[in-house]
């Protein structure tokens, strides 16, 4: 008698477990759908604003940055994505000043993890919402931020 009870009983456990994952599936199958089309869509396509693309350096419209070559974003950058060459000039009342020369960034190394953007004290480095970044050579992944010329915003 005990081997019919474990029987029935398996059987109502067995038939109880797929009801629970028809119901599952049906709840899922009804919602609305999330897929995006891709890339029929890039001129509707929506992203979230905490999307992190690609780091940019904003320039003004006179070519200016707010970026002073402190280093901040290469220190707190886990794994070297970043480097920030400095070069010092004397200012015309003599004091020493250091200013940016060039701020690489390598997009293929980078994992978006924000911790530059984050440390800069002055904003000067920001994500966008770029996310197109298929090449086949890696060397045009490395990027240089600041624009030829750019100085910085006073």
């Amino acid at each position: 008698m005990k081997d019919n009870d474990s029987y029935i009983g398996g059987l109502v456990h067995g038939i109880a477990s797929l009801l629970t994952g028809m119901k599952t599936t049906m709840t899922v199958f009804c919602r609305k759908k999330t897929t995006e089309q891709y890339p029929e869509n890039r001129a509707t396509l929506k992203l979230s604003e905490r999307f992190r693309g690609t780091l940019t350096m904003p320039h003004s419209a006179d070519n200016e940055h707010h970026c002073v070559a402190c280093g901040l974003c290469q220190m707190a950058c886990p794994n070297g994505t970043i480097r920030v060459t400095s070069e010092t000039v004397e200012t015309s009342d003599g004091k020493k000043k250091k200013i940016l020369a060039k701020y690489e960034y390598d997009l293929g190394s980078c994992m978006f993890c924000q911790l530059c953007v984050n440390a800069c004290p002055h904003h000067a480095i920001t994500f966008d919402q770029k996310f197109e970044h298929a090449v086949f050579d890696r060397s045009k992944l490395v990027l240089t931020l600041n624009r030829p010329g750019s100085r910085v915003m006073m």
